[in-house]
């Protein structure tokens, strides 16, 4: 579990197709303090260790990964700059909401504009996942909390204030890119037990 509060921006060093793609990462984190299979949140995306060095780690992802996530719509590259989350601890802060790192589908940003120091950015989520997103109400894009500030229809608004422009890679968004979207888990359950009734 993660809570959407990004605490490293890596970057992808290294891709091999190898049955599965494996993706070096180099990270600040201090790689003597991470276990061979621990999960690290990457873009989102709960992906398990299963190599490291001095200032990388490795990970395995699997086709089906690769087809429901950006790392395969948006693809990611040599130079591409991922935000990342260790997995919690007990005990730890849960300054954002609960994520579970599995990816519900890609959203297309499809416009932006600036207000004041803030960037608005309006996203197209899946339709069928649409539903599930709620004003005020919150998502993890690219393994980001953030709070809904809009919605309308499959379009929803997010305001990025200054702080989460320089502290993950989303003072680098730009229209037309495609972002790892998962949906609030209690949004999931709501509707769940809704078609129940």
């Amino acid at each position: 579990m993660f809570t959407g509060i990004i605490t490293d921006i890596g970057t992808v060093v290294a891709l091999a197709q190898e049955g599965d793609l494996r993706a070096r990462i180099k990270t600040g984190y201090a790689t003597d303090r991470i276990d061979m299979g621990a999960s690290i949140a990457s873009d989102g995306v709960c992906l398990t260790v299963v190599g490291l060095g001095p200032d990388w780690y490795e990970v395995q992802i699997s086709a089906e990964t690769v087809d429901k996530t950006n790392i395969g719509h948006n693809g990611w590259h040599v130079g591409k700059r991922v935000n990342l989350e260790r997995a919690l601890k007990v005990g730890d802060e849960l300054g954002g909401h609960i994520v579970s790192g599995h990816v519900d589908g890609v959203a297309e940003v499809v416009a932006m504009a600036d207000e004041g120091d803030s960037t608005r950015v309006t996203l197209r989520a899946p339709k069928a996942l649409a539903r599930f997103i709620a004003p005020k109400g919150s998502v993890a894009l690219n393994g980001t909390s953030l709070t809904v500030n809009e919605v309308d229809g499959c379009d929803f608004g997010i305001n990025f204030i200054p702080h989460t422009k320089e502290a993950t890679t989303w003072g680098d968004v730009a229209l037309g890119d495609r972002v790892n979207l998962e949906i609030d888990t209690l949004a999931r359950y709501v509707a769940r037990l809704g078609e129940m009734s």
